[in-house]
């Protein structure tokens, strides 16, 4: 008898082990909202603040054949931007050095020649040693939960949901208005 709760005890200790490793694993995921950026501005962006809203996060570059997507991507944010959706700029200059300027320059660049009323983040870098927090967190599987997803070019788009989960993400040559990217803003 005595043999038997011993036995008992250890597996109802191994299980207990299991449960709260497996709670671990759950509790390391981070989400969007778990990160902080400097805006093109130099003030402090709280991602946070973005909970129960969709997100589109593009890396942006003012002199890539892609640029013109900046249109297209302020048209998305004034057909659908608001309460329930948010785009986020990261200006880069690691695809063919095609966002040479410093943070002034680019905002002057995105607020004259397009317009562009969604908010800009400051110049990071997303390819070296100095990748941004949010993009190792955005093309990690092991830190976002979902997927692996290296940044092919500038204006590559991620869709997070609500939660501040990474839902997919949109390579650089299809545009903002894409199908992919107008079902999952209607789901």
């Amino acid at each position: 008898m005595q043999l038997d709760n011993k036995h008992l005890f250890m597996k109802s200790l191994i299980l207990v082990f299991y449960v709260l490793m497996t709670l671990q694993v759950f509790a390391q995921t981070k989400t969007l909202h778990d990160f902080t950026a400097t805006t093109i501005d130099g003030k402090e962006f709280d991602f946070s603040t973005l909970k129960g809203k969709k997100v589109l996060i593009v890396n942006t570059a003012s002199e890539c054949a892609l640029t013109p997507q900046f249109k297209k991507l302020q048209e998305l944010y004034e057909e659908y931007g608001g309460d329930d959706f948010e785009i986020i700029g990261f200006p880069c200059n690691d695809f063919g050095k095609q966002e040479p300027g410093n943070n002034n320059e680019i905002y002057e660049f995105c607020t004259q020649k397009y317009q562009v009323s969604f908010p800009m983040m400051a110049k990071i870098s997303i390819n070296d040693d100095e990748m941004h927090p949010v993009y190792q967190w955005l093309t990690s599987s092991e830190e976002n939960g979902t997927l692996d997803a290296k940044v092919m070019w500038n204006f590559q788009k991620f869709m997070i949901d609500e939660e501040g989960m990474v839902v997919d993400f949109v390579p650089p040559f299809k545009g903002p208005q894409n199908r992919r990217i107008m079902e999952w803003l209607q789901e």
